[in-house]
């Protein structure tokens, strides 16, 4: 269903039918839950986050740049999913921290693209066990084959709602 679909084109005054959070609730309003799980996730490692001197931010970026180093930062904010002026002050504490090394795209000068350090590496390593767990704790109880199908309907939803190339 496209968004003219829901609010109506130009010409036509926004579809007035839809049901009310109210009668959908909370506990089957895919958004809200989404947005719970995953607050629940950054709580679960926000002890270790901090012991690390890390910020969720800063895990995330670690994160993205463990599997796809060298990026471009407004890619690293999509795929973070961190505003990108929050992402940058927190790329200038990497870098002063010598987590991550900037350098200028060599194919566009305005742009820079990221790379993980040694330590930010090594960082990202130490981190990796208490996400690797929360990651297990969230599929409890759950079989492989409702897992697979969870995150297929997860990168059908992304898909879906994605406003860019990224």
């Amino acid at each position: 269903m496209s968004d003219k679909s829901i609010l109506g084109t130009d010409d036509e005054k926004p579809v007035t039918n839809l049901p009310r959070l109210g009668e959908i609730g909370l506990r089957n309003f895919a958004p809200y839950l989404m947005n719970r799980i995953m607050a629940r996730y950054n709580h679960s490692l926000r002890e270790e986050i901090a012991k690390q001197g890390l910020t969720t931010p800063k895990m995330r970026a670690l994160a993205v740049l463990s599997v796809m180093d060298g990026i471009l930062i407004r890619e690293l904010a999509v795929h973070a999913v961190v505003e990108q002026s929050t992402l940058s002050r927190a790329l200038d504490q990497m870098a002063a921290e010598n987590l991550i090394h900037r350098e200028a795209d060599a194919e566009d000068s305005r742009a820079t693209r990221v790379s993980l350090t040694v330590e930010g590496r090594a960082a990202f390593d130490a981190m990796w066990p208490q996400m690797a767990a929360a990651h297990k704790q969230m599929f409890q109880g759950i079989p492989d084959d409702e897992r697979r199908v969870f995150v297929t309907t997860l990168q059908k939803i992304l898909s879906n709602i994605r406003k860019n190339d990224i």
